[in-house]
């Protein structure tokens, strides 16, 4: 099976939401603020470098981020823009992002563009959403170092 596409989760899987100071009473509040605001989990540089080697040999990357549980259609519009600004202002390399509505199922956003000879890796920190991931493997960003098993991917 062929690796088409790897997709990455955003809240404490890349960015660090829950260190923000009052994240959740800002989200509760409709405040987009601390998705701008977290710090990046993991050496930006790098893991751009190696993403960026991957989609040279031909592997998309995909963000599949939930929206704030709190919702509403202007708030949801303020958060994708907020989260596209985080990747951007890292430099984070995507070819799509999927900014979907809290408690969605993530795969379903993925399957249509997979061949039934190729999968999808899925980088989350949320267990039950790493479990409904039938697509391909699934990475635990809390307890694997990502970029590590990125680079040898390159050697797959």
């Amino acid at each position: 099976m062929k690796v088409k596409m790897i997709c990455f989760d955003m809240d404490g899987t890349i960015a660090d939401l829950y260190s923000v100071n009052g994240w959740l009473e800002k989200l509760r509040a409709f405040d987009p603020a601390p998705y701008v605001e977290a710090r990046p989990m993991w050496d930006m540089a790098e893991l751009t470098d190696t993403l960026m080697a991957l989609q040279s040999v031909g592997i998309e990357i995909r963000i599949i981020t939930w929206l704030s549980k709190e919702s509403n259609r202007e708030y949801d519009n303020a958060v994708r823009l907020a989260k596209r600004e985080w990747l951007e202002g890292f430099d984070f390399p995507f070819d799509h992002f999927h900014g979907v509505a809290y408690g969605s199922t993530k795969a379903d956003s993925v399957r249509k563009y997979l061949a039934k000879d190729e999968t999808a890796i899925l980088i989350d920190d949320n267990i039950g959403v790493r479990a409904g991931w039938h697509l391909g493997e699934t990475i635990n960003p809390q307890e694997e170092d990502i970029i590590a098993i990125l680079k040898d991917l390159l050697n797959r």
